[in-house]
């Protein structure tokens, strides 16, 4: 099957560019108040994504395993740092959880990716692939942290009169958290749940919806749109488990305690 890859001009992105406008003029009509944040929006998705294009094409020129890893960690640091800001309740430590959960669970899922799956790959810091391949896995597993982290936090604070009763009654730290966790688990990895469930058939995933306009076959995107998703659904997991028990072991001491007091408001 021949490329048929159409490349894209400046006048033909400005098109696109224009039902934005005709939805911020909507927004004025029907006085929504959304004009602003459309045109802040939308200016800060162009210079950021015509940044990261003309960083990108730098980096696959000069192909240096250490600019490539100098890149993956500023990525997986944003991330880190996006994820604690989503959470309105904080606590002593969350930063570390945070960015270990996230750093680790990418990286090796990333990994297992490029060196088993992608065994063919001539080099692992190949830019054409790690740098993808680890992007879709950080912003999907920083969903997963961000909605467990937060909602086991909530629950926690919500639950706490329960927490302190099953703890008075001699139940174990695990015991007495088990239900705020378990639904923080639960909520944290719906949404790649529900993204596969709908997948192919309610929507085409973004990178499989990109190789076909450029041309590839169709059972070849297929077959890298499943690879990415198992990844994805791996790490968000994974992920979104480490950051809840290392919440959980900050929040309970070993003497069946729950540190109530630890948890302030990110106002706070």
């Amino acid at each position: 099957m021949e490329s048929s890859y159409i490349p894209l001009t400046y006048w033909q992105v400005g098109l696109a560019a224009l039902l934005v406008v005709i939805h911020g003029a909507v927004s004025i009509g029907l006085r929504l108040g959304l004009a602003k944040s459309l045109i802040i929006g939308s200016v800060r998705m162009v210079v950021q994504l015509v940044l990261v294009g003309l960083v990108l094409e730098w980096v696959f020129h000069v192909e240096r395993w250490y600019v490539v890893v100098a890149l993956l960690s500023l990525m997986t640091l944003v991330a880190s740092i996006t994820a604690v800001q989503r959470n309105e309740r904080r606590y002593r430590g969350i930063w570390i959880d945070t960015i270990v959960s996230i750093w680790a669970s990418s990286w090796i899922v990333a990994a297992y990716g490029i060196f088993v799956v992608l065994e063919e790959v001539d080099t692992w810091y190949h830019p054409q692939y790690t740098i993808p391949l680890l992007g879709m896995v950080l912003g999907n597993t920083l969903n997963g942290i961000s909605i467990g982290l937060g909602t086991f936090t909530e629950s926690l604070v919500t639950r706490r009169a329960e927490v302190d009763t099953l703890l008075a009654l001699g139940a174990t730290r695990w015991e007495a958290a088990q239900t705020p966790l378990r639904h923080a688990l639960r909520t944290g990895l719906a949404p790649i749940i529900n993204s596969m469930m709908v997948a192919g058939i309610v929507s085409l995933p973004g990178m499989m919806t990109g190789q076909l306009l450029s041309g590839v076959a169709p059972i070849e995107a297929v077959k890298y749109q499943i690879v990415i998703i198992f990844l994805i659904a791996s790490a968000t997991a994974l992920g979104a488990t480490g950051v809840v028990l290392l919440a959980f072991r900050r929040l309970f001491t070993a003497d069946h305690q729950f540190l109530a007091a630890r948890l302030q408001t990110a106002r706070d």
